[in-house]
């Protein structure tokens, strides 16, 4: 049989550049506290968030993508012809096909780049960056897009006193492309699911063929049983990515979770044992859980603010829906 010529990719792959979008409408506590019998004080004290931003009828989930994906590709100082794939991650784009890949890389210009979405949730981001990787080091693609879009107020059920204060909209993107050290390392990533219950969907589509739906599906959660899942088992695995990576938590200058909430962060940063230097991220007081689109917003504003910079190392660890999670060492872009 003919032998098959082994792929020539780059040596490592790293983030070159990130780029954000965050819908033009801030919504503050109080227009959640009009469906829900609540307060200001206990949703900052449960989860940290003062606001989010909702998306309008023209920002779509493609519209986003597009814009947080332009301020990336001019970040990394490459033309978007230069984009050889783009792998969206959102669960709120709600065509079952076409992938919204393909729209938004032919809104970006790229030259016919392979484009496709996946569903994984909260820790989706993570997964792209992984695939992203292995495309660069393999060869299939010199530069890759890797986008976290989400429009969760979609989704949101604004009189579920355990969730409606919880979600907002936005994209994140990064450019990934080729380096001579390594820049992204192992990841450390997996499932439980056995506890897919606690994060889903309130009804499938499908009930829509049968019966009228009185409510519109949103997201639903058990939340004391994901909170001690993220505390107790997320921080295991960024423990094991730190290891994978051949770091310890000293060397580490930033750390970025996934922004699901403040007390987790808190919880995970306290397990942990992260030194007062490291920078943590908690885009969440103004963003809200944006799933997928989470880490790269926190990433960009954490450059963009200065309290970050080029070159560092940072943790991200994505966790959700599934259950499924994340979690990588990565060098800023």
């Amino acid at each position: 049989m003919p032998k098959i010529k082994p792929s020539k990719g780059a040596p490592y792959a790293r983030i070159l550049g990130v780029g954000g979008y965050r819908p033009t409408r801030v919504v503050p506590n109080e227009v959640i506290l009009e469906k829900i019998d609540s307060s200001d004080e206990w949703i900052r004290s449960r989860s940290g968030i003062e606001t989010r931003h909702w998306a309008n009828a023209e920002e779509t989930v493609a519209a986003m993508s597009v814009e947080a994906s332009g301020k990336a590709i001019a970040d990394a100082g490459i033309a978007a012809e230069q984009i050889g794939a783009v792998i969206v991650s959102t669960v709120t784009h709600f065509k079952q096909t076409p992938a919204v890949a393909t729209e938004i890389a032919d809104k970006l210009g790229t030259a016919k780049a392979a484009a496709f979405d996946i569903s994984a949730g909260c820790a989706g981001f993570g997964y792209g960056l992984t695939l992203a990787k292995g495309m660069i080091v393999e060869g299939s693609a010199e530069y890759v897009l890797v986008i976290g879009v989400e429009r969760l107020s979609d989704l949101t059920d604004l009189e579920d006193r355990a969730t409606a204060f919880l979600f907002g909209d936005g994209a994140g993107a990064v450019v990934v492309g080729p380096s001579t050290e390594p820049g992204i390392g192992p990841t450390v990533w997996g499932s439980e699911g056995d506890k897919s219950e606690t994060i889903k969907q309130t009804v499938p589509w499908t009930d829509y063929r049968e019966v009228e739906v009185e409510r519109f599906p949103a997201i639903t959660q058990e939340g004391q049983a994901v909170f001690r899942w993220a505390v107790f088992e997320m921080a295991k695995v960024a423990k094991e990515a730190l290891d994978a990576a051949g770091l310890s938590p000293d060397e580490l200058d930033v750390f970025i979770p996934h922004q699901a909430n403040e007390r987790i962060i808190d919880s995970m940063v306290k397990t942990l044992k992260l030194p007062e230097s490291v920078t943590v991220a908690r885009d969440v007081r103004t963003t809200g859980n944006t799933s997928a689109a989470s880490i790269p917003l926190a990433m960009e504003r954490l450059l963009a603010t200065g309290e970050a910079k080029s070159g560092d190392t940072a943790l991200v660890i994505g966790f959700g829906a599934g259950l499924v999670y994340a979690a990588t060492v990565v060098t800023l872009p």
